[in-house]
């Protein structure tokens, strides 16, 4: 299936993962793939992926003090993007298998 916007996807996230930041590359990208982080951060980010809106004040609160703003920020963003690009990838291979289905 041909997907229409995929480079502009892969365009943004490449920026968010690879682009100027406070927070390093690699803990973005670990962020976007919800493994490899440090294990303060591994919860929050586990978080985001299976259910950010339970993410609430008090699990940024602990980690704003010893990341910032900044880059707390860069992660929570990271970690999204990843998380939807799976859900985005799964599905439309669900839909690609269920055009190929005799």
């Amino acid at each position: 299936m041909k997907d229409p916007y995929a480079r502009l996807r892969d365009e943004v996230l490449a920026t968010v993962l690879d682009g100027p930041g406070e927070s390093d590359p690699a803990l973005r990208q670990a962020a976007a793939e919800g493994r490899g982080l440090p294990a303060d951060l591994q919860p929050l980010v586990t978080k985001v992926h299976a259910h950010a809106y339970k993410v609430t004040d008090g699990d940024i609160a602990t980690l704003q003090q010893k990341y910032g703003d900044d880059r707390l920020f860069e992660v929570i963003v990271s970690a999204a993007l990843g998380a939807s690009r799976m859900r985005l990838l799964a599905g439309l291979a669900v839909l690609d298998q269920a055009a190929r289905a005799p």
